[in-house]
């Protein structure tokens, strides 16, 4: 950008350096009607020689300008090149950015399909050995199906429960605090307006109130923890079936339990058989289990026994039909005439004690 001025300036200052020459040569000898010129001519001398010093010092200035000029352009390129190469990069990162975008989209739509798949396989294993289901509830943060169970030597039921919301699945303690007279099911589902009902862990009773045993969660919370040869069953914050041995408080933070209950024993963990503990076992008994399946979905199961039509189920039988259901972690919980199924308001299984018991937690499921 300076080119332009640098050499008409630079013309400039030769012409008046040569102008200066010419005035500084030998003078001329003059007759003395020429005096005043000569002194005039002095005078302007020295105008030149005052003027010589600052004209040099622009010569300087524009020659350095000039240089200047040509660092900047080199400058100025070298910027250009790096913005180009930054350019570039982005391009590329964003190209980048978009393939990985689309990758995971992609893995998120297989992923959805083959759960949709898996959901699909399973309900058609269950309709196949099951029947169809005696009643469904399609809710914002649940889907319920209800099966009956009919084989010889007992009869039950079971509920399939997708969960929208992990929330929808809640351990309620009677009363809503730790030492209370107790509720049946029925009253739990009822208050809390549950669309399915199961009850929940063992308890003990102490100067006429129920107490849970072992590890009690509500809503994150811990409400009992006493160190039993029992087994936890949790729910953490996505919705998923964990526990197992639960000897501090710390696993119970670190799993993330939301909701939770103890009894014994657990009976399949990653889809395998645990050793049912001797006391437990071969003894044909009411059950209520809970689980999930391989597709994620939660499984709610109450078994009547002690009847005539209905003896119980033992506890290695239970392992061998929830394997036979794809059913890949399950445990035992409170059993006996604790055992109650409700539905839509309505117990449907038949108690043993041959009316509803009073218990210390139940699990609900909102629709």
């Amino acid at each position: 950008m300076f080119t332009k001025w640098i050499l008409p300036s630079t013309l400039i200052v030769a012409l008046i350096a040569g102008l200066i020459a010419g005035f500084a040569s030998d003078k001329p000898k003059l007759e003395p009607r020429y005096k005043n010129a000569e002194l005039n001519l002095n005078a302007e001398r020295k105008v030149a020689e005052a003027i010589k010093q600052p004209l040099s010092s622009l010569k300087e200035a524009f020659r350095l300008m000039d240089d200047s000029a040509g660092t900047s352009t080199e400058h100025l390129q070298g910027i250009q090149t790096v913005l180009a190469a930054l350019e570039k990069d982005a391009k590329q990162e964003s190209a980048s950015d978009a393939a990985h975008k689309s990758a995971v989209e992609a893995m998120v739509s297989d992923s959805a399909k083959q759960a949709k798949a898996a959901s699909d396989v399973l309900d058609s294993v269950l309709s196949s050995i099951l029947g169809k289901p005696i009643g469904q509830t399609y809710g914002e943060r649940s889907t319920i199906k209800v099966f009956s169970l009919k084989e010889a030597g007992y009869r039950g039921y079971m509920a399939k429960v997708k969960l929208h919301d992990p929330a929808a699945v809640k351990l309620v303690l009677s009363g809503d605090k730790v030492g209370d007279k107790g509720e049946t099911a029925l009253e739990a589902a009822n208050r809390t307006d549950a669309v399915l009902a199961i009850n929940g862990g063992g308890f003990a009773k102490q100067n006429g109130l129920l107490y849970p045993m072992g590890i009690t969660v509500v809503d994150g919370v811990v409400k009992t923890f006493s160190q039993v040869d029992l087994s936890f069953i949790g729910l953490n914050q996505k919705g998923h079936l964990v526990g197992g041995n639960v000897t501090t408080r710390e696993q119970i933070k670190q799993m993330g339990i939301q909701q939770g209950a103890t009894f014994v024993p657990t009976l399949l963990k990653d889809g395998k058989k645990l050793t049912i503990p001797a006391k437990w076992k071969n003894r044909k008994e009411p059950r209520t289990l809970i689980g999930h399946f391989s597709n994620g979905d939660m499984l709610f199961i109450v078994i009547d026994g002690r009847q005539k039509d209905s003896a119980g189920l033992t506890l290695e039988e239970a392992q061998t039909k929830l394997l036979e259901w794809k059913v890949v972690d399950a445990y035992n919980l409170d059993g006996g005439g604790s055992s109650t199924f409700v539905y839509n308001g309505k117990v449907l299984n038949s108690p043993s004690d041959g009316k509803l018991r009073k218990v210390v937690s139940s699990f609900v499921i909102k629709p």
